[in-house]
């Protein structure tokens, strides 16, 4: 027969109670550091996602302008060799 012994019965409600206290403690250091971190970080000389890739786009059609410009020189570097018209003839 089970008898009932309030010591612990005590002792299992206090070591619930902290175990609870210390998980709430837990999860607000967690909340904490992270908001910490995030203001650290959003201190920082970082550039947001929408801004790098921004910047990469143009960099892209910067690239694709400068390879169309190559092109088209080169055409008429083409041109202008094929017109008898030599790199010595060419002024200054």
């Amino acid at each position: 027969m089970q008898t009932e012994n309030r010591f612990f019965d005590d002792l299992a409600k206090l070591l619930n109670g902290a175990a609870g206290t210390l998980a709430g403690m837990g999860r607000e250091a967690e909340a904490s550091a992270r908001e910490r971190m995030r203001d650290w970080i959003g201190g920082l000389d970082f550039v947001s996602r929408d801004e790098f890739e921004a910047v990469k786009a143009m960099a892209a059609a910067a690239r694709d302008e400068a390879d169309a410009l190559r092109a088209r020189l080169d055409k008429l570097d083409g041109a202008q060799t094929a017109a008898g018209v030599g790199a010595t003839d060419q002024p200054s």
